[in-house]
């Protein structure tokens, strides 16, 4: 029916319309500013209303009390829009906000983001989408139900899925909170209310139907978003328009100013003073009379001053520390990140759920082609945004005068992303004396960084918000749906009506929204780290089961609850005993925890599989099937 697939007709001309008027009002509110004086407050909050009015009116447009709209959007999605959604879906708060400035500051080690993240989508086509979408299920703890027998398999799926989701929701949400509070003026707490607005229109309304399409509008806002200042700021640098290709020249210039600032004398001393103010909060801290809240703040001020007292390049280096290939503990945390982020990618419910919204198997695999294309046109200009950052605090901040610090640094200080520290008191900034609290500013002060008018300000304001909310719209409905469908339907109520089901999800969706954002203001780490934790917990929870069902015919129901409950366990073990209790497994950093749950999980599988009955004949044909389609298996069969 035509009411049950919108724009299905005229997808490209809708879309390349909606585009071009986005550009157009753009441009507006560009001459305005220009020729008219419109106030940055005001810029900011036409930015904000333009964006989610969009995507409100996408909700309303798309509304469905389907199930199958709601669920998977009635599986007709074409592929190329599935990409994009999946891109969106995909391009979190992280990859948008924070990526580029985790490359800026960890250098090479920051390349484990990139690559785990984009690696994934190749164990993702290759292993499980197009089995996923044969399968044609609701969801993954859908498809842990149906593949092993049973409501332990699900049980345990609806537990992880919610565990995993709602910790990258927080994430998503403190992304928000940080856009809107500084491109707004409210305050940050705040700010995660106002921001989710627009999610839960999209998302109660129409479900995935709502939410696909909502992705693939905030899609086209994000990328260009992203694009246009570091394009700019690398014409004015270089008078050509593609950043990715020149920013090696401002690598080989960072290396020699990191070389000329480790050799100043000034920049010594500002050094000397932070490491003697680590090893007096070191010192304080071996005191047993000190409180909780007293050690923890002499912590936090030793772990600063120690890192601010570190050199930017190694003494007779030729090259920036940032640019050097980490070896042995740097080396295993390097490798761990970008096993666990990959393995993460494949495991992810909100992303495997988007290869149910396909018409075909066929649709599936295109759309995974399509999902890593428009993923890596951000990803391909994230180190050339960490380059030009860098090159920025080399040339226009360090050797200032405090009393004339560039604009960009006045604006985003109150923010809290950064401080600058006259630790010598000489009224001149070292680059010991810029003190990153968190990489986040890079992305969104880019445009003030490049000197440009605040229009663009406003459109990365508009892209951050985007790739925040796409994401928080996935991960909001894997959760309300978990909770609904796959513990209130499939176990509790079985003859539940679909109204019932859907006001149950719905209502779910407005408190998880409201939960994540009460618990964002407290600020629990920065958004990369966040991310990173639900990779490792999805990787460990997930991925064996779903791997080792879809191409293991005798993986069995015993063999996989045991082996999520183990694999999940265990990186919530070591992520928790070792981000506060000071535990450590091989110098294993936290955001790896789930190098350990992994093995574990398809070791357990395996072994406990082996001692216990095999499936029925009936699960294991249809596992074959899977494997060889002659026809999508539809949801009765696959439920009974």
């Amino acid at each position: 029916m035509a009411t049950q697939q919108p724009f299905r007709w005229s997808l490209g001309k809708i879309f390349g319309l909606y585009t071009v008027a986005f550009l157009g009002v753009t441009v507006l509110i560009g001459l305005a500013e220009q020729f008219l004086g419109l106030p940055n407050r005001w810029i900011g909050w036409l930015f904000m209303a333009l964006s989610l009015g969009i995507y409100i009116v996408i909700g309303v447009i798309t509304r469905t009390s389907d199930s199958d709209q709601y669920y998977v959007a009635g599986r007709g999605v074409p592929a190329l829009y599935n990409g994009m959604a999946t891109g969106s879906d995909w391009m979190s708060a992280a990859s948008f906000i924070s990526m580029a400035g985790a490359l800026s500051v960890q250098g090479f080690s920051g390349l484990a983001y990139v690559m785990g993240w984009t690696g994934g989508y190749v164990l993702l086509a290759v292993f499980l989408g197009p089995y996923l979408r044969q399968f044609g299920a609701y969801t993954i703890p859908d498809f842990l139900g149906g593949r092993y027998g049973g409501t332990a398999p699900r049980l345990v799926g609806v537990l992880a899925a919610v565990l995993c989701s709602f910790t990258y929701l927080i994430a998503q949400v403190t992304g928000v909170g940080l856009i809107v509070s500084r491109f707004l003026g409210l305050n940050f707490n705040v700010g995660v209310f106002v921001g989710l607005v627009g999610v839960l229109f999209c998302s109660v309304l129409g479900g995935m139907r709502s939410v696909t399409w909502t992705q693939v509008a905030q899609y086209i806002i994000l990328i260009i978003s992203y694009l246009v200042p570091v394009v700019v700021l690398s014409w004015q640098l270089f008078t050509f328009p593609f950043p990715q290709f020149v920013y090696g020249q401002l690598l080989q210039r960072n290396s020699a100013a990191a070389i000329q600032v480790t050799n100043d004398p000034k920049e010594a001393a500002t050094r000397a003073l932070w490491k003697q103010e680590a090893d007096a909060a070191a010192a304080k801290l071996k005191d047993p009379a000190l409180s909780d809240a007293e050690r923890e703040k002499l912590s936090a001020q030793q772990k600063t001053a120690a890192a601010q007292a570190k050199p930017p390049a190694a003494p007779g280096a030729t090259v920036a520390n940032y640019l050097l290939v980490p070896k042995g503990i740097g080396m295993w945390n390097f490798l761990a990140l970008t096993f666990c982020l990959m393995v993460g990618t494949a495991g992810l419910p909100h992303i495997l759920t988007r290869y149910y919204t396909t018409p075909s198997v066929k649709e599936a695999r295109r759309s995974v082609a399509w999902g890593l294309f428009f993923i890596f046109l951000l990803y391909f200009t994230a180190p050339a945004y960490a380059a030009f950052a860098r090159f920025v605090v080399y040339t226009r901040l360090v050797g200032t005068h405090i009393a004339d610090l560039p604009r960009w640094v006045t604006l985003w200080k109150p923010a809290g992303l950064f401080d600058v520290v006259d630790k010598l008191g000489d009224g001149v900034v070292q680059l010991a004396d810029f003190v990153i609290k968190s990489s986040d500013f890079v992305v969104l002060a880019m445009p003030e960084i490049a000197g440009l008018p605040f229009v663009i300000t406003g459109l990365v304001m508009a892209g951050g918000l985007a790739a925040a909310l796409s994401t928080a719209d996935g991960l909001l409905l894997t959760i309300a749906n978990a909770i609904s469908h796959d513990l209130y339907y499939k176990i509790i109520d079985p003859k539940a009506p679909l109204i019932r089901r859907l006001t149950i999800t719905k209502i779910f969706l407005i408190v998880t929204a409201l939960i994540a954002a009460s618990v964002a203001t407290f600020r629990l780490a920065i958004i990369v780290e966040l991310v990173a934790w639900a990779f490792s917990l999805a990787a460990a929870s997930f991925f064996p089961a779903l791997v080792m069902g879809i191409w293991w015919k005798r993986a069995n129901r015993p063999g996989a609850v045991a082996g999520m409950v183990i694999g999940l366990a265990t990186t919530l073990l070591y992520m928790v005993g070792s981000r506060f209790y000071g535990m450590t497994w091989w110098g294993t950093a936290t955001v790896a925890s789930g190098v350990f749950g992994i093995p574990l999980g398809f070791v357990t599988i395996y072994v406990v599989s082996l001692l216990t009955a095999p499936p029925p004949e009936r699960v294991q044909e249809l596992v074959s099937s899977v494997r060889y389609p002659k026809a999508t298996v539809s949801s009765a069969e696959f439920a009974h």
